[in-house]
């Protein structure tokens, strides 16, 4: 019997952990956890520059491994740190442009968040590709079957507290704890996750892009701190002032995991982000860039309106700083201002969010323009697909109008190697090395041959 009794889901939780085999994991899992692997590398490689990633950067570097210690590669850098260092610093990187992929559900957050965690500590303790593989298809697993329970978001709690108990779950496995050990690592995890959603309110600042990084570094200690036999409080969920009575108010179970009685793993259902922007908006980009081939100048526009669905509207619509951003960060979470973005270049990227672009008065003119209402008819297909509709008017009295539901790189329309390989090196651009570029994606696509973690990120260095 694979379950555990019901009535302590971290030991449930954990005797999962404990019992998946490398041979469940099927290869349509396996390639998919390889294109987020290389997407994760190409959008770090991205951020390098940007001031939390290098702040990071330069606190990682003060911390050298200990003898005896592997350690872990500061992507980029070619410098190597301690493993937790090594996954905040490579974790904002991944996170910092809202360019890594994303899972919808009742609570959405973005997995990939959790792979510097883990590929730090493979680094560190030897590892290989299979254990990678392993790793990450767990951490996938447990945090977004968490974030099907519950809306933690619904009371004030940020999405990153499902990374930090997926990181710790992930690393239970990469490091084929015994199941005692996977259950402490849980417990702690759960007890010191909580967040504070007051990180995506308002004027959105840097930690808006750190947050998820700093949870997965707390998986990951907390994860090493068990696997050194350091017990955590339980029942976690269950108990007296566990996640159940404190934080959601209601108790959840889970009912299905990946790779058993043929449950597909999540993993499958997280989509690859087409462009720099929170997910919700992403089928709207799609959208105005098909309307923006049929007008003939936005001079003529008169009014644009925008349907969308209730969650949509209340993360990228309803704050003011949606309507008159100031930061990249609070930019690339508003739906008028990517909307109009996207209408004025006819494109968006990495440099759509420049404080020169942002700040602009032609983004503001559009977004004057604009109304944004909620379907309630897209709320019925929400989580499972992301509708926006955009309708332009203009002066001659037509009207263009285009709705997109899945737009690429979403679960059902997923993005194929070559997509994610062209997202890759436009990401690095120059700054690695072509042969080295070519190398690390031919390592990813043959991950379950690699001996050895490092040889994979010891090529993650940028051309000085």
């Amino acid at each position: 019997m694979l379950m555990s009794s019901k009535k302590d889901l971290a030991m449930k939780i954990a005797s999962y952990i404990d019992q998946l085999e490398y041979e469940l994991i099927d290869e349509k899992t396996r390639e998919e956890i390889k294109k987020r692997i290389l997407d994760s590398i190409g959008v770090a490689i991205a951020a390098y520059n940007a001031p939390p990633v290098k702040a990071a950067r330069s606190i990682a570097r003060r911390a050298a491994p200990a003898s005896g210690s592997s350690g872990s590669y500061i992507w980029g850098d070619g410098v190597k740190t301690i493993p937790s260092y090594a996954a905040l610093a490579n974790g904002i990187a991944v996170r910092y442009l809202d360019f890594n992929d994303t899972y919808l559900s009742k609570e959405a957050m973005h997995p990939s968040d959790m792979i510097p965690a883990l590929i730090a500590v493979g680094e560190d303790y030897g590892l290989n590709g299979k254990d990678l593989i392993m790793g990450i298809a767990v951490a996938y697993e447990i945090a977004a079957r968490l974030g099907d329970a519950f809306s933690v978001r619904s009371i004030g709690v940020d999405h990153v507290t499902y990374i930090a108990i997926g990181t710790a779950a992930g690393i239970s496995k990469l490091l084929d704890l015994p199941i005692e050990k996977t259950y402490n690592a849980i417990n702690l995890a759960v007890n010191e996750s909580v967040s504070l959603r007051q990180t995506r309110a308002g004027t959105l600042s840097m930690w808006k892009g750190s947050t998820a990084a700093f949870s997965s570094m707390k998986g990951l200690v907390l994860s090493l701190l068990a696997s050194e036999g350091v017990t955590g409080p339980s029942p976690v969920f269950e108990g007296e002032f566990g996640f159940f009575n404190v934080i959601s108010k209601t108790s959840f179970d889970i009912e299905n995991f990946g790779g058993v009685k043929n449950e597909e793993f999540r993993v499958l259902r997280t989509s690859i982000k087409n462009w720099p922007v929170e997910y919700h908006a992403m089928s709207a980009v799609e959208a105005a860039l098909k309307l923006r081939e049929k007008i003939k100048s936005l001079s003529e526009i008169e009014l644009i309106e925008i349907e969308t669905f209730t969650v949509s509207y209340k993360i990228i619509v309803k704050d003011p700083d949606k309507w008159d951003p100031k930061t990249r960060e609070t930019a690339d979470h508003s739906l008028p201002y990517i909307v109009a973005r996207a209408l004025i270049d006819g494109y968006i990227w990495i440099d759509s969010f420049s404080d020169e672009k942002v700040l602009a008065d032609d983004v503001r003119s559009i977004m004057g323009k604009m109304k944004v209402m909620i379907n309630s008819q897209f709320d019925e297909v929400y989580p499972e697909g992301i509708p926006n509709r955009i309708r332009i008017y203009v002066r001659e009295g037509e009207m263009y109008e285009e709705t997109v539901t899945y737009p690429k790189g979403h679960f059902r329309n997923p993005m194929k190697r070559e997509d994610v390989e062209q997202k890759f090196y436009r990401c690095v651009g120059d700054a690695i090395d072509e042969n080295d570029a070519k190398e690390i994606t031919r390592i990813i696509w043959n991950l379950e041959t690699l001996d050895s973690i490092s040889k994979l990120t010891e090529l993650l260095r940028i051309r000085k």
